[in-house]
């Protein structure tokens, strides 16, 4: 599971387009804290903190303590927004997060032995199809990734959501159908060849 952290903050006694720019003057972030049956907390938090923590990866998937004026919240970063020009944070929705609760996250694949990949050792592509997955997890025990071996993966093969171990407790959302998160393409080259291999023994029964 991720470390959890703690930021602080301060209530904002305004809200709005004009206030959330004059936060962001003065070197703040507007955010929100909603969820919980609670009515929606606007706050603002540190721009440099706040920077680091999403370039520090894991920031969707990790337990957070807002310290508001004193009062302890314990939240997880829902959504962000980003200026479009120079790409700064600019805004954060915080769901505050109760013990015992389910949330669903975006969970990031990590790859692991690829050189004891037969596949890829031949020159095959790895085709990631999920960078992420979508999944429902104790609040409590969110994990930083899942992990996908790829030892002995041929070309061609394919990595389902079946043949991966799952973290205690990960459910995906998609449960109708065992999705794919990977394959082994084969390379431009093997392509090229098993194209042609095709059309020469295509043309003596054309021929015929």
């Amino acid at each position: 599971m991720s470390n959890t952290y703690e930021l602080t903050a301060s209530v904002r006694n305004r809200v709005g387009k004009g206030a959330a720019r004059a936060s962001r003057r003065e070197g703040k972030i507007p955010a929100v804290i909603y969820g919980n049956k609670q009515a929606p907390l606007a706050i603002e938090l540190d721009h440099k903190t706040i920077f680091m923590k999403l370039h520090g990866g894991g920031f969707l998937t990790t337990i957070a303590t807002i310290n508001v004026d004193g009062q302890k919240i314990n939240v997880i970063p829902r959504d962000y927004a980003l200026d479009p020009v120079t790409d700064q944070p600019i805004h954060v929705d915080f769901l505050r997060v109760s013990a015992g609760s389910t949330l669903h996250v975006q969970i990031p694949v990590q790859f692991i032995n690829e050189e004891k990949s037969p596949g890829l050792k031949r020159g095959g592509v790895l085709n990631i199809v999920r960078h992420d997955i979508d999944a429902t997890v104790p609040a409590d025990s969110i994990p930083d990734h899942i992990v996908v071996d790829l030892t002995g993966l041929e070309i061609n093969d394919a990595v389902h959501i079946s043949a991966v171990k799952l973290p205690a407790g990960v459910t995906p959302i998609v449960s109708e159908r065992d999705f794919t998160i990977a394959t082994i393409a084969a390379p431009a080259g093997l392509k090229s060849e098993e194209g042609e291999a095709a059309a020469t023994e295509a043309a003596p029964a054309a021929k015929a």
